[in-house]
This record gives structure tokens, C-alpha cells and sequence, in this order.
């Protein structure tokens, strides 16, 4: 017989709170992928779970509880790029919050790129832009992308903009794939870059900016990415993508972190 009065405390209320904020950053981090379907039957079975529990249906909900216990793996594996971005999300957080001011906030940002060293990708993308250039340009900061790196032709250079021209000229062997640039260096070219699964992706993106987008949401690289077809610049950081940015516009962009 269930008790009609139920006592309630305190703790109960921030138990909810804590548990429906996991559950909205798991939504925000699915929503628009092909995970999403998996996501909504996990939350409705384990809905089920919660009402058993609660009517105490011991045989049913011991069943449900063997199946969370064997498909947590299971989950996890489905689940990989969403829970890495899940833990990147979190580790960005915490290091943005030990920052006390805009200031230092942008200190540390772009620590794989001078000034000098923006400078000569806004100009080389602007001029890119001008002549419909295709360019894929990844800027590496907390994580240093060496698997990514190791797909393509390693370089180890200095960045200019006559460089990165060079490198994207269409008849270049290296124009096809992406650039990768960290700590001032351009690391490598011709880099191979996951796409993106979002389904609400405008279906007119080449697989420039479905890259851009993939390395941008599984990683907390910066990426810059001019279209061949329109010489457009669009830019890409946590798996957003602002598009047709004004050349003028790119370097404030990368010196403040698109933030």
C-alpha cells in the first residue's frame, strides 16, 4: 500500500535540478544528430524505470536495472563523440572560470597564434576570398589535434600569408584537405577532418564547412573556412558555424576568440 504523503526535503528538490540540467546539456549536445532518436528512447525507458521503481515492481524493475547495468557500455560506445564534447565542454567551463577577467579570458585563447601570425591568415583568407580560393584553415588551442596532424603532409613551418596562398593554390598537391596550425607553427597539410553528423546542417554546405564544423564540435579548435563556389568566410568554434563574415571582420574575430 503506498503511502499517500510522501515527505519531501530539501535535498530532493536539488537532486531534480541537478539531474534535469545533465539531462538538458545531453540534449543540447544531441539535439540535430542522428543520436537524438537513441537519446529520447533511453530517456523514455528510463522514465519506465523511475515509475517502476517507484510502484515497486521488484521483478520489472530488477530487468530494467540489469539492462542500464549492460548498456551503460553500450552507451558510452553510441555515445563517444557526444560525451567527449560532453567532457571538453566541461573541462572549457572550468578554465574559463579560474579566468577572473575578459582580459585574461582572451590571454590564453589563442596561444597557438601571435599577433603577427593572425595577421597573416586574415590577410592571406582575404585575398583568398577575393580570387574564390578554397581554403580549410584549423587553429588548434587546448587540444594539440596530433591525430588529425598525422592524416595529412607535415610541414612544421613558420605562418605566412604568401604560406597558406600557396598551400590552398588549386593546382598546389596540398590544397585538397585541411591546414592545420598550432603554437605558430602550420603543422601539417592536406589534413583528413571528421564531418559532422548534424542533421539541421543547411544541405547547400560543401564538405569544407561539414569538416569545419566536425573537428569544431568533437574538438575546441577554431576554424576558418572560405568557400570555392561563393568566396564567402565563414568561421567555426564549438560546433557553430557564422557564415559570410566580412573580411575585415576575421581578424577581431580570431584576436577575441569568436566569443
Amino acid at each position: 500500500m503506498l503511502e499517500l504523503f510522501i515527505p519531501v526535503r530539501l535535498l530532493d528538490f536539488i537532486d531534480i535540478f541537478l539531474v534535469a540540467i545533465i539531462f538538458y546539456e545531453i540534449y543540447q549536445l544531441v539535439k540535430g544528430t542522428v543520436a537524438f532518436n537513441i537519446f529520447m528512447g533511453i530517456f523514455i525507458v528510463f522514465g519506465i524505470y523511475l515509475v517502476v521503481k517507484f510502484l515497486k515492481m521488484e521483478l520489472l524493475g530488477s530487468l530494467l536495472g540489469q539492462l542500464f547495468g549492460i548498456g551503460a557500455i553500450a552507451i558510452i560506445i553510441v555515445f563517444q563523440q557526444e560525451v567527449r564534447r560532453f567532457l571538453l565542454m566541461l573541462g572549457s567551463r572550468y578554465r574559463s572560470n579560474r579566468r577572473i577577467s575578459l582580459e585574461n579570458l582572451f590571454s590564453n585563447q589563442y596561444k597557438f597564434a601571435s599577433k603577427e601570425s593572425l595577421e597573416s591568415i586574415s590577410e592571406a583568407c582575404s585575398q583568398m576570398a577575393a580570387s574564390r580560393t578554397g581554403a580549410l584553415i584549423v587553429l588548434a588551442r587546448e587540444s594539440e589535434l596530433q591525430e588529425y596532424v598525422e592524416t595529412g603532409e607535415k610541414i612544421d613551418s613558420l605562418i605566412t600569408s604568401d604560406l597558406i596562398k600557396s598551400i590552398f593554390f588549386k593546382n598546389s598537391p596540398l590544397h585538397d584537405g585541411a591546414l592545420i596550425i598550432r603554437l605558430n607553427r602550420a603543422k601539417a597539410a592536406r589534413c583528413i577532418l571528421p564531418l559532422s553528423q548534424n542533421l539541421e546542417i543547411n544541405p547547400i554546405l560543401g564538405l569544407r564547412h561539414r569538416a569545419a564544423l566536425g573537428i569544431s564540435e568533437q574538438t575546441d579548435a577554431f576554424v576558418v573556412v572560405i568557400s570555392e563556389e561563393s568566396g564567402l568566410i565563414s568561421v567555426s568554434n564549438n560546433g557553430e558555424l557564422i557564415d559570410n563574415v566580412h573580411a575585415g571582420e576575421l581578424l577581431k574575430i580570431l584576436e577575441s576568440g569568436c566569443k
